[in-house]
């Protein structure tokens, strides 16, 4: 999984700005649904939007960490509660990222 550029990451912001949350990730945290679901919709989409609910800072940054190495994605941003995360198809590759 090579890094994304800042270029690439603009490019990423700026497709997942008009995105709904696909996923939200409730109080109770990573549970083995929540899991479930990103991994089958990991298939669907290469872009996701994430809505994230934690007590507070540390446990939500807890949280998105664990989602960046469960779903082996990029992370693109991350406002407040909300998180972008990419990941290509294997074969196919929807969004074709600028080379810079």
């Amino acid at each position: 999984m090579k890094k994304l550029t800042n270029n690439q990451k603009k490019f990423l912001r700026a497709r997942g700005h008009g995105l709904k949350p696909v996923v939200m990730v409730g109080q109770h945290g990573l549970s083995e649904a929540v899991v479930a679901e990103l991994a089958s919709t990991m298939t669907k989409h290469e872009l996701l939007k994430i809505k994230i609910r934690a007590e507070d800072k540390q446990s939500g940054q807890v949280m998105i960490d664990k989602i960046i190495t469960t779903t082996k994605a990029h992370l693109v941003q991350v406002i407040g509660n909300v998180m972008v995360i990419y990941r290509a198809f294997d074969e196919e590759p929807q969004i074709i990222l600028p080379r810079k």
